[in-house]
């Protein structure tokens, strides 16, 4: 008479013999290709490591703004590992084909989806690789105008006299006229004196005022120039140039400088004149 708990006993050590073939026959069959592809892995960590200094070495020469920089570097050695892995799965005889096909229609949906974002993206790594603009440059363009103060992948921040911020998307300003002003900018005034006045010394007291101002450049050398013969005054031009940073407050201070100026030296500044004649009169 067979024993029920001897049998089970047996069953279940054949069983166990059984997944212990199996687990050895996997490891012989998938361990050297797992250790590779382990292998594969690690040397992609590492190439990716030595990828991302070399691209971080030459954003620094860029002169990139930082979160930019670190995001095009974590971008590189996530591309590097990708590849890494690619090989890691060819190497365990992953079938890649299909895997590249799903991720080609999940890709194709993504992008319909965020073709705003992406938009963006393309245009702003064209600004930062083209360099159409920098940092602390006042600029106009897409009907506004400021100081350049943030260059993102996704959009470009001017600052405004007035405290105030303006965000522009970056794909509005890929292929728009651009006016880059740089780091300086140029005062454009002009103050009227009488016909009778000397204008040498008009001149004169204009140039000395100028050269005693500190926010007036030297280097390019302010132009003042009798600019138009108005009708009631000789228009004298005052253009100087003055820094980015100093340009709300320069025409005010050079406009009170010239109108003391004049004043000390009795130089007059006309007011507009209407010569009126009656005709047909006794």
């Amino acid at each position: 008479m067979n024993n029920p708990i001897g049998h089970e006993i047996d069953n279940n050590i054949a069983a166990l013999d059984q997944v212990q073939s199996t687990a050895i026959d996997l490891a012989l069959k998938f361990g050297p290709k797992l250790l590779v592809a382990g292998l594969i892995l690690l040397a992609g960590h590492y190439v990716g490591r030595w990828l991302g200094k070399m691209v971080e070495g030459l954003l620094l020469k860029l002169e990139l703004d930082v979160t930019v920089r670190i995001l095009l570097v974590r971008l590189a050695r996530v591309l590097v590992l990708g590849m890494f892995a690619v090989l890691a799965l060819q190497n365990l005889g992953v079938e890649l084909l299909p895997l590249i096909a799903g991720l080609g229609v999940a890709g194709a949906g993504l992008a319909l989806a965020m073709q705003g974002v992406l938009s963006n993206l393309a245009a702003g790594l064209t600004i930062i690789f083209t360099r159409p603009f920098r940092v602390g440059e006042y600029i106009s363009i897409a009907g506004e105008e400021g100081q350049v103060e943030v260059i993102s992948l996704f959009n470009t921040v001017l600052s405004h006299p007035d405290m105030s911020r303006v965000v522009i998307p970056n794909r509005k300003i890929a292929g728009e006229i651009l006016h880059n002003y740089g780091q300086v900018r140029q005062v454009n005034l002009s103050v009227g004196v009488a016909y009778d006045t000397d204008l040498s010394a008009a001149l004169a007291r204009i140039d000395a005022l100028l050269a005693a101002n500190p926010k007036v450049m030297r280097d390019p050398a302010p132009l003042v120039q009798v600019a138009t013969l108005a009708d009631s005054s000789v228009n004298i031009g005052v253009r100087p140039w003055v820094s980015v940073e100093a340009y709300p407050t320069a025409a005010g201070d050079i406009n009170k400088a010239i109108l003391e100026s004049f004043r000390a030296g009795g130089i007059a500044i006309p007011f507009p004149q209407r010569e009126v004649r009656l005709l047909g009169q006794a």
